[in-house]
């Protein structure tokens, strides 16, 4: 095992740094109604007393509500980030502050550091896992089976990592169960769309005070990310255009009203090009061939791997910083492509990112919170592989969101109940 340094080792001023940090999770808390009420039940039940929870998330201010959460129910956590861009190290500091949390989380790591940092996570020997994008379970399965047989099971926030568990699942290599929170409605419907859509999009107006309104926007993927960016872009007067390799997703973009085309069509007319896929070489060499002087180009799907930065390279014949958080590739005719955020998540991994809003990861997270405590008291119900969060857990959270609003709703009646229920009530 690694014997990667805590960030209390590696901030320049830890006491500045915490109290820093503190300030930002205190923010995030007043606005996170949904953790607020289980970080009291899990404080006055204790639920994950004595269990070990090894955490690859993205460290900032609203993942450190979740955290503390679950530490105030009674686990050790150990904490790592998932993305080398995204940690707070403010944050991370402020965590590792806590009794029952250690945190490795640090920004603009290497490789070798981000991967020593997980070592680090593993070492605690976590009987559960929390991951964003699989980094974690993959490393225990590869490098660490023998700590198998005592993890309860896991928790995947992120499309990319189901994705990935998915695929490692059917080839009968995921070891124990592990719930797909990203799949659950709650999730699904408000992080992805709203989230990924809302966060992306002022992230980049942000980081190059530029304007969406009369540009094309090309929207690469319309699963629930790229439907929200597709959204909201439209929302603020900019023509979309969407890319699609699935044909139903491709004719729900047509019938929502938007341009549907292939990339090497789209890289001729697009301003601004965002990716959502969770997928490689979605943008190569031939696009940006192709494309117009000033172009924007932004990944919002997990990995760095969805704008080909090799190829740009390659082409490019001159490079620099134009802006923080911008990276400009001059190409041989004077043409300058420019990057955000190093192709890394643009609302995460750019210099001013905050990611989602404060109370769309409310509701994630209170996902997480919930399925952490179920592993904890039914984990014995579920065989290794992926499964569902339970729709009881998702519609809990709703509930604890909708009473905090002030939201009343309705109930099926009894007869209403019945006859939803039976195949006898004809016509």
């Amino acid at each position: 095992m690694t014997t990667y340094p805590t960030i209390s080792e590696q901030v320049d001023d830890v006491a500045a740094a915490r109290t820093e940090g503190h300030r930002k999770m205190d923010w995030a808390r007043e606005h996170m109604p949904i953790l607020t009420a289980l970080q009291a039940e899990f404080e006055a039940e204790q639920p994950l007393d004595g269990q070990r929870i090894g955490m690859a998330m993205h460290v900032e201010a609203k993942t450190a509500v979740l955290v503390e959460t679950l530490a105030d129910g009674g686990a050790e956590v150990a904490v790592t980030g998932c993305n080398p861009l995204s940690t707070h190290d403010d944050v991370s500091a402020a965590l590792d502050e806590h009794p029952n949390i250690t945190s490795y989380a640090k920004r603009e790591v290497d490789d070798d550091e981000y991967y020593a940092a997980i070592e680090a996570v593993i070492g605690h020997e976590p009987t559960i896992t929390v991951d964003d994008g699989m980094d974690l379970v993959a490393a225990v399965h590869e490098d660490y089976p023998e700590l198998i047989d005592s993890i309860v099971g896991g928790a995947e926030e992120t499309t990319t990592g189901v994705h990935r568990l998915r695929a490692m699942d059917e080839d009968g290599a995921l070891d124990y169960p592990v719930f797909a929170v990203n799949d659950t409605p709650m999730k699904r419907l408000f992080d992805n769309v709203h989230g990924t859509g809302e966060s992306s999009l002022a992230n980049i107006a942000m980081t190059t005070n530029l304007s969406w309104a009369g540009k094309n926007v090309v929207v690469a993927g319309y699963g629930d990310c790229g439907r929200g960016v597709a959204k909201k872009a439209s929302g603020q007067n900019a023509n979309v255009v969407v890319t699609e390799v699935e044909p139903r997703r491709a004719l729900e973009a047509h019938m929502e009203g938007y341009d549907v085309m292939p990339m090497a069509e789209a890289a001729e007319i697009g301003d601004v090009f965002l990716t959502t896929t969770g997928n490689r070489d979605v943008i190569t060499r031939e696009d940006f061939e192709k494309m117009d002087d000033g172009v924007l180009l932004a990944n919002a799907g997990h990995f760095d791997v969805e704008v080909n930065l090799d190829d740009l390279s390659d082409l490019a014949v001159a490079e620099r910083e134009a802006r923080e958080g911008v990276r400009e590739y001059e190409m041989p005719d004077g043409r300058r492509l420019n990057v955000l955020a190093e192709g890394r998540l643009v609302n995460l991994a750019s210099p001013i990112a905050l990611g989602h809003p404060v109370e769309v990861m409310d509701q994630s997270f209170g996902v997480q919170a919930a399925a952490v405590r179920e592993l904890v008291e039914n984990g014995e119900n579920y065989d290794a592989g992926v499964h569902d969060v339970p729709d009881e857990l998702d519609k809990e959270i709703a509930e604890i969101k909708l009473d905090a609003e002030g939201v009343e709703y309705d109930e099926l009646t009894p007869e209403q109940a019945e006859y939803m229920g039976s195949w006898q009530h004809g016509t």
